[in-house]
C-alpha cells in the first residue's frame, strides 16, 4: 500500500466532529530530504516514547483523547505531554493487535495510564519497529485541536509498524508537535 492510502486508512478510523479535517495537505517525504529537528525526531526505528523523552529532555506522558475496539483491534487517539511543563509534544493514532503480545502487556496498554512504548520495552517484548514513511501535513483545524498549530502551518510526522515477537502488532501515525527547524 502507498504511504498515503495507508495514512488515509488510519485517519478514517478516527472521523473528527461535524467532518472537519485532520490536515488539508499530507505529502510523503523522502528521509533524506526530512528537515531537522524532524530528521532526527523521525527518522529512526525506534519507539517515538524514547526519542521524544531524549529530544525533550523530559520524561513524556500519555492522554488517551478516544479509544475503541473495532472488531479485533483496538484503536486510540493519543497525545503525548511533556511531563515538566505538560506541553504536547506529539499527536499519535494507533491500531493494535493484541494476538501477539501477552494479557498482562494488554491489560497495561488498556489501563492507558502509559505510553505504548514503554509498556513494551517494560515487559521486554521482542520487538522490531519498521518505518514505514515521512509525511509533511498541512494543519486543518482538526489537528490544530491537538497540536499547538494553526491552520496552515506545517510539520512532520511518521507511519510505522510495530512488529511484537514477530509479527505486524501495531500500525501507527505519529505526528510532532511543530519545532523550529535547524536547517
Amino acid at each position: 500500500m502507498n504511504p498515503i492510502a495507508e495514512l488515509t486508512e488510519l485517519v478514517n478510523h478516527f472521523p473528527e466532529a461535524d467532518g472537519e479535517a485532520l490536515y488539508t495537505a499530507a505529502e510523503h517525504v523522502a528521509r533524506e530530504a526530512t528537515p531537522e529537528p524532524y530528521h532526527r525526531l523521525l527518522v529512526h526505528e525506534h519507539h517515538m516514547t524514547v526519542t521524544m523523552e531524549a529530544y525533550h529532555d523530559c520524561s513524556v506522558d500519555v492522554e488517551v483523547v478516544e479509544s475503541r475496539f473495532e472488531n479485533d483491534l483496538y484503536l486510540r487517539k493519543i497525545l503525548l505531554r511533556n511531563h515538566a511543563t505538560n506541553d504536547v509534544v506529539q499527536f499519535g493514532l494507533v491500531r493494535f493487535n493484541f494476538d501477539y503480545v501477552t494479557a498482562a502487556v494488554k491489560a497495561e496498554i488498556l489501563a492507558e495510564k502509559t505510553p505504548l512504548g514503554r509498556v513494551l520495552i517494560q515487559h521486554n517484548v521482542f520487538r522490531h519497529i519498521d518505518l514505514g514513511a515521512i509525511v509533511r501535513f498541512t494543519a486543518a483545524e482538526g489537528l490544530c485541536r491537538y497540536l499547538p498549530m494553526t491552520v496552515g502551518q506545517q510539520t512532520y510526522g511518521r507511519l510505522a509498524t510495530i512488529f511484537c515477537n514477530g509479527n505486524p502488532a501495531v500500525d501507527l501515525l505519529e505526528i510532532s508537535s511543530p519545532l523550529e527547524s535547524s536547517g
